[in-house]
């Protein structure tokens, strides 16, 4: 993703969950039954999405003389340029997008944990936290070997079969009182 508007649209926690929805074709009712929310609010979330060219309208199908619409999204994955939110120099608008969408992650991460069943007698899971150090002059390459690294993880791992895993990954700069 290039534009800021794109990010945008996309990054708020439901167009999230309703762009996963539509990976596969699906009406607004369809999403809307998937996430227990109503049609007209699934279809708000679809337009905007639409309107920012990361979901198409793929069909219509008529019922019961309404015209309802089959959209999908126009990838499996999307990624932030890193021009939008890593490099040195950027508008402060992008730079609070970028730490906005990570404390949204990091907000839906802690809802997940929260709600699975601690009970259950088997939870796989994995967290991993470091410091590393970039030299400013290696950070591009370092953004560009951690996104090719996590998109062959998704493509290796994204297909329908198996138990569904998330995986956040959040890396921003460590600040000056962690010392």
């Amino acid at each position: 993703m290039e534009q800021i508007e794109q990010a945008e649209a996309l990054l708020k926690p439901q167009r999230i969950e309703v762009l996963r929805q539509l990976a596969e074709p699906r009406t607004c009712g369809e999403v809307a039954a998937r996430l227990d929310q109503t049609p007209q609010r699934v279809y708000y979330h679809v337009k905007r999405l639409v309107d920012a060219g990361l979901v198409d309208q793929v069909s219509e199908r008529k019922v019961r003389g309404i015209h309802e619409g089959i959209y999908q999204a126009r990838a499996r994955s999307y990624w932030l340029s890193p021009r939008l939110v890593g490099r040195i120099g950027l508008r402060k608008a992008q730079d609070e997008l970028s730490l906005g969408y990570l404390l949204d992650l990091m907000e839906e991460v802690q809802a997940d944990i929260a709600a699975l069943d601690r009970t259950a007698p088997e939870l796989p899971s994995v967290g991993v936290s470091g410091e590393i150090r970039v030299p400013p002059e290696q950070r591009q390459r370092f953004l560009d070997d951690l996104q090719s690294m996590l998109q062959d993880l998704f493509t290796r791992y994204g297909g329908a079969e198996g138990d569904a895993f998330k995986l956040a990954v959040a890396c921003y700069p460590r600040g000056e009182d962690n010392e």
